[in-house]
């Protein structure tokens, strides 16, 4: 990616990223022939982080770095127009999207499931990594100055050499065979416009910020609320999550069994380095019309649907949600999945 470019072109060339995402994840996964693949899919791994079965999501275990060595390659200005230090500068000032704060995050630095070890980062420092690699890798597409960014990151599993911050990528799907999909809408998203993904997704990110809310669990309820069912995303000062009704009522699902959460794995995505946490919710079909009976047609970020768990999988598809889904339906019987051909899933 050259640098100096003007304000213009990297407007032109950041258009073409939002819409050959598909295309130039392809291209970005052929850069990695040796790579291990999670499930057969695009999403780069390395063995020790995908388990033979399922986990419960209880006993996957969270440890804490509170000052982790700083990654080598950190807010490159590769490529970015004059007056703009990063890439997020770039994005929010160049083509901002309708979602796109930094917030506190958790960084990932070591993964042996069980164990996952995270310490602080901020969002915007993994934008301007991996979204940086991404607009490489489409303006190479009209140059021929190769792809320095990406190189100097290197292997995209080692959590070293970049703020590695990860998503939890959650399949929800019900015990008869239907699951919720997204459609992510480019416009609205700083990431994976245009592709489908299984839902509800979220970055991995404490509720006020530091280690107290270090937990997959909380996390992930606030998303099941916030993308299936529209909720707002600020809670205030004074909001205790413990308290809140629908956290109560998700949670108590979960002890009585009608709600079961589990951990996949991980991997990394070839074109962007986004880290996903790959889990799966299974829920009874009576605990879901219970809880998501108001399920949201659109949301913050896309448009929502159902679909059939064995059916095709809606294509193009961010190579996360593929992987959780083949994950899914190799473990189908531990994780209690049955198949419905009623639902159609959507067109492309």
């Amino acid at each position: 990616m050259r640098a100096g470019v003007s304000a213009e072109k990297w407007r032109e060339v950041r258009a073409e990223l939002n819409a050959g995402r598909a295309r130039l994840g392809r291209i970005a996964s052929d850069l990695y022939p040796d790579a291990p693949r999670v499930a057969g899919t695009p999403l780069l791994c390395r063995p020790e982080w995908i388990p033979p079965a399922p986990l419960p999501l209880e006993s996957i275990r969270l440890a804490w770095d509170a000052r982790p060595v700083p990654p080598p390659v950190a807010d490159p200005s590769d490529g970015l127009p004059p007056g703009h230090r990063t890439y997020a500068d770039a994005i929010a000032a160049l083509a901002p999207p309708a979602v796109f704060e930094d917030r506190p995050s958790y960084r990932l630095l070591d993964a042996a499931p069980p164990v996952l070890r995270f310490g602080p980062a901020r969002y915007f420092d993994g934008v301007n990594v991996g979204e940086a690699v991404a607009h490489e890798l489409a303006a190479r597409e009209a140059s021929a100055d190769g792809l320095p960014l990406r190189e100097r990151v290197g292997d995209p599993c080692d959590l070293t050499r970049r703020t590695a911050l990860c998503a939890i990528t959650t399949l929800t799907v019900t015990t008869s065979g239907s699951y919720v999909l997204h459609r992510r809408d480019p416009a609205k998203v700083a990431h994976a416009g245009g592709l489908y993904q299984v839902m509800p997704v979220g970055v991995f990110q404490p509720l006020n910020g530091g280690p107290a809310d270090l937990d997959l669990w909380r996390c992930m309820v606030r998303e099941y609320a916030e993308e299936l069912l529209g909720g707002d995303e600020e809670y205030g000062e004074d909001f205790v999550q413990e308290e809140w009704p629908f956290h109560r009522e998700l949670t108590a699902a979960r002890a009585r069994g009608d709600v079961r959460a589990h951990f996949l794995g991980l991997g990394v995505d070839p074109l962007t380095f986004a880290l996903d946490l790959l889990t799966a919710v299974v829920v009874t079909d009576g605990a879901f019309a219970d809880l998501f009976g108001g399920l949201v047609t659109t949301n913050d970020e896309g448009e929502v649907t159902m679909a059939p768990f064995g059916g095709p999988v809606p294509e193009p598809m961010q190579p996360a949600g593929a992987a959780a889904l083949e994950l899914a339906r190799r473990h189908r019987g531990l994780l209690g999945i049955g198949t419905a051909s009623a639902v159609t899933p959507p067109s492309p």
